[in-house]
């Protein structure tokens, strides 16, 4: 399926038609959006026109997050695990805040808009990614292993960040509402990156074995040749994140157009306001999730532990400062802590996911098990 959306052939040093056709449709697009959406943007008053652009700016916005997909998967071939994940993951991170950024700023934002962004990447992450992985995998290959280091110090992250982003907020007395105050959104701002910053150190310099196949631990430099199919170069790297970046930048510059149609949908059809953070997340990680069920599919369960749960480490390590720093230098509040049907489902999620990741391997079951909690998360967003 990636094919269809690659951006560079593995043989061939020059880009392939097809990818000069998706740079000319996202750049056309901008330009198109530049000069003549503005008008339509700033007074939308067709609903079947608002339709029209949004399923136009999502396809090509999908297109150009699928090449991202493709350009970091050749870069998790010549560099390994776990810095390819790493790369597609934090591409992904930029765009989410790229879009969040964009929707954050638009005239009728909810406060609520990067919270309920945030809780539906974990929900959409930890639950419904992670379930489906678990059950297709199970289902082909029976029992799935994986590195219980790496998962261990993902889920700490995790646990830790999502408490203190999302659940702590409801407890405290400064502000009136689920928010924080100036001071203490700096702090906690600063206490993320910090932890993410060690993470990472962690992940890629001081224990990147904790972080690849249990077979390959022994043998480093097989896990690191393993994913090398071209000839490795500083020359081929830089091409593919040369291209890497010429397609996530439309989907960047994209993002404040598609952030007003979505804006404009929610409030025409009165729809719930966390449906806005649950079309970001969906937007955004919808090729990574295909990506992660394609290695599970294929028994590289730990590819795909990495992406899962990678995503969501940095998704409040990176995401949650972001959001705060766009509303402490626009003005607009910002209100983190989820309410108490929110605050169950995170509790639940986190419990499952350390029972999932504390054994050495996984069955359909807990794949099953994570759907369930996901699905429900789903109707509550229609029925709270």
């Amino acid at each position: 399926m990636f094919c269809l959306f690659g951006i560079q052939d593995q043989n061939s040093a020059m880009p392939l038609p097809r990818n000069i056709l998706l740079w000319i449709v996202a750049w056309g697009s901008i330009g198109a959006v530049f000069w003549f959406g503005g008008d339509l943007l700033a007074d939308i008053r067709s609903p079947l026109a608002a339709a029209g652009l949004f399923l136009w700016l999502l396809a090509v916005i999908l297109w150009c997050v699928f090449g991202v997909v493709e350009e970091a998967d050749h870069l998790a071939e010549l560099l390994g695990e776990p810095l390819g994940t790493l790369i597609l993951t934090l591409s992904v991170v930029g765009i989410e805040v790229a879009l969040i950024g964009a929707v954050m700023l638009g005239a009728h934002a909810a406060p609520t808009l990067g919270r309920d962004t945030m809780f539906a990447v974990l929900m959409i992450i930890l639950n419904g990614v992670v379930g489906l992985a678990l059950l297709l995998g199970g289902l082909r290959h029976g029992q799935q292993s994986y590195n219980l280091q790496g998962a261990s110090a993902y889920i700490a992250v995790i646990l830790t960040l999502s408490v203190v982003a999302l659940i702590l907020p409801d407890f405290t007395q400064s502000t009136a509402d689920a928010s924080l105050t100036k001071i203490q959104a700096f702090f906690f701002s600063l206490f993320a990156v910090l932890l993410y910053g060690v993470f990472l150190t962690v992940q890629t310099i001081l224990h990147r074995h904790f972080f690849v196949e249990p077979h390959l631990v022994e043998s480093p430099d097989a896990a690191s040749d393993s994913f090398a199919r071209e000839p490795r170069s500083a020359a081929t790297i830089g091409r593919h994140i040369l291209f890497l970046l010429l397609t996530l930048l439309p989907v960047v510059l994209l993002a404040k157009s598609i952030a007003k149609l979505i804006d404009y949908g929610i409030v025409a059809t009165h729809a719930p306001t966390a449906l806005g953070g649950l079309l970001i997340a969906a937007i955004v990680f919808m090729p990574e999730g295909m990506s992660a069920l394609k290695a599970a599919l294929a028994n590289q369960l730990q590819r795909a532990v990495n992406l899962c749960l990678g995503s969501a480490a940095s998704t409040i390590g990176l995401t949650v400062p972001a959001v705060l720093a766009i509303g402490l230098l626009s003005g607009r509040p910002v209100i983190l802590g989820v309410d108490n049907v929110g605050m169950v489902l995170l509790v639940i999620t986190m419990a499952l996911n350390l029972i999932t990741f504390g054994g050495p391997s996984t069955t359909i079951l807990t794949g099953m098990v994570h759907l369930v909690v996901f699905f429900v998360y789903i109707v509550l967003i229609f029925s709270p």
